[in-house]
Formats: structure tokens, C-alpha cells, sequence
């Protein structure tokens, strides 16, 4: 009896422990990435730094690849806006990363802003 409850306590362990995070991975929500990407341009648009409201770029202007090394080493100057990409939460830029890689070039799904 003990052995079996035992072994039950170390079974429930090792489930928690290499399952459970697996779980909690971070990742960003693809349509709250679309909405805050031309939410920022938006409001761009609207102090006339751009001269449109849509986003300067599409999400398929690069690789996965590429939206990734920009996003890791958060290199936003191609965006424009600066002042409004600098006061993007970690959460909000990765909700706009994984739309961004999502769509991109090479993905399964490409798609640009319409």
C-alpha cells in the first residue's frame, strides 16, 4: 500500500514538474497584436508623424525569421513612431509579434493589413 501511493506521489511530481510548464509557455495573442499594431499607427497618424492610419508595414514585408531577430533585438526604427513603440508593454509587443510572425512571408498564412 505504501509502495502504490508512493509511487503515485512521484508520478504526480514528475507530471507537474516537466508538463506543467510546457503549459505556461508564453505566448501573445495574435488578435490583440493586430489590434494594438494599428492602434499604434493610429495614433501616429493622428499627431502627423505618418501620413496614414494603416501600418507602414504588412505583415508578410518580412520573414519569420526577420520579424523575429527585429523583435528579439527590438529594433523599431523601420516602424516609425518611435515615441509610441518605446511605451509598448513586453505583453503588448509580443501580442504583436506573434501576429507579425504569424502572417509573415513564409508562414502558412501571409496576409497583409487591409
Amino acid at each position: 500500500m505504501i509502495k502504490k501511493v508512493l509511487t503515485l506521489i512521484i508520478t504526480v511530481l514528475i507530471c507537474v514538474t516537466f508538463v506543467g510548464p510546457s503549459f505556461a509557455s508564453d505566448k501573445g495573442n495574435k488578435r490583440k497584436g493586430k489590434y494594438t499594431y494599428r492602434k499604434v499607427y493610429k495614433a501616429c497618424f493622428e499627431r502627423g508623424e505618418v501620413e496614414q492610419k494603416k501600418p507602414l508595414l504588412n505583415p508578410d514585408a518580412h520573414s519569420q525569421a526577420e520579424w523575429t531577430t527585429i523583435f528579439e533585438n527590438k529594433k523599431f526604427e523601420e516602424f516609425k513612431c518611435t515615441e509610441d513603440w518605446n511605451q509598448l508593454g513586453d505583453q503588448q509587443l509580443l501580442d504583436i509579434y506573434t501576429y507579425l510572425h504569424a502572417h509573415a512571408s513564409d508562414s502558412p498564412t501571409p496576409a497583409k493589413c487591409k
